[in-house]
């Protein structure tokens, strides 16, 4: 009986993480790293009650923590803003505290999986911008998708400029007819393939980032087809302002 007492005690104290010595808040569990097209986010549990939570961060190469989601009472945390080298590992603290708590004390904290953007993110679903058949070439257009970082000149970075020579497009098409695909990569968002004349085509893409061990391939984009009659065709994304004139347009007539 002596035995199982002493494991029942380890795994709390290593489930509820650090604490301070005489707090009694309840330390974050459960800390969770979702990071998409470099959008990083932290999740955690439980709610709070009466305490609140602080998000600390720092990357390897400096050891000053930097403060997110400050006297927070949800249990998620968005901190892109504070990993702008996305090639660095960063480590990750939640604080349980009072902010009308007047203590000398250390609050308690819970410690996180590290995490590196560069590695670890997840390269979303890449889009066709629009597609060309002509004659025997099929010429298809990748919208190249943006990261929430942005220059100085504040426009938004492309994803592929965080992986320089490293990053990838690869359209599968097919014969419209068969299930047969064949697939042709480009190091730019612009992918030409020679086809067969008279013969329609289905595609999707993926982006690839070739050097990672994992999450090296991002999901399939909607797939495509040419005209059915084999000619010359094209293709285009509706764009947000057609849509918008298109509802406007029915809630009149409904009016």
């Amino acid at each position: 009986m002596l035995s199982l007492h002493i494991v029942l005690l380890v795994t709390v104290f290593c489930w509820q993480g650090t604490s301070a010595q005489g707090a009694n808040f309840p330390t974050a569990t459960k800390i969770m790293w979702s990071s998409i097209n470099l959008k990083n986010i932290i999740d955690w549990e439980p709610k709070p009650t009466n305490y609140t939570y602080t998000v600390m961060i720092r990357n390897q190469y400096f050891q000053d923590w930097k403060k997110k989601c400050i006297y927070t009472k949800e249990t998620t945390c968005e901190v892109t803003d504070l990993m702008k080298d996305v090639n660095a590992t960063y480590e990750i603290r939640i604080v349980s505290e009072d902010k009308n708590l007047d203590t000398v004390e250390e609050p308690p904290y819970a410690e996180g999986p590290s995490f590196t953007p560069s590695d670890q993110t997840i390269i979303g679903k890449p889009v066709i911008h629009n597609f060309t058949l002509n004659r025997d070439t099929l010429t298809v257009l990748v919208k190249d998708t943006l990261s929430p970082y942005r220059y100085p000149n504040n426009t938004l970075i492309p994803l592929r400029d965080f992986f320089p020579n490293n990053f990838e497009y690869t359209l599968f098409y097919r014969k419209a007819s068969s299930t047969g695909k064949k697939q042709q990569s480009s190091s730019t968002n612009e992918i030409v393939v020679k086809v067969d004349k008279g013969e329609s085509y289905c595609f999707f893409v993926q982006a690839l980032v070739p050097s990672r061990k994992q999450n090296r391939v991002s999901e399939n984009s909607l797939e495509m087809c040419t005209s059915s009659d084999g000619g010359a065709a094209s293709g285009f994304l509706p764009s947000t302002g057609f849509l918008c004139l298109s509802n406007l347009i029915l809630l009149y007539w409904l009016l």
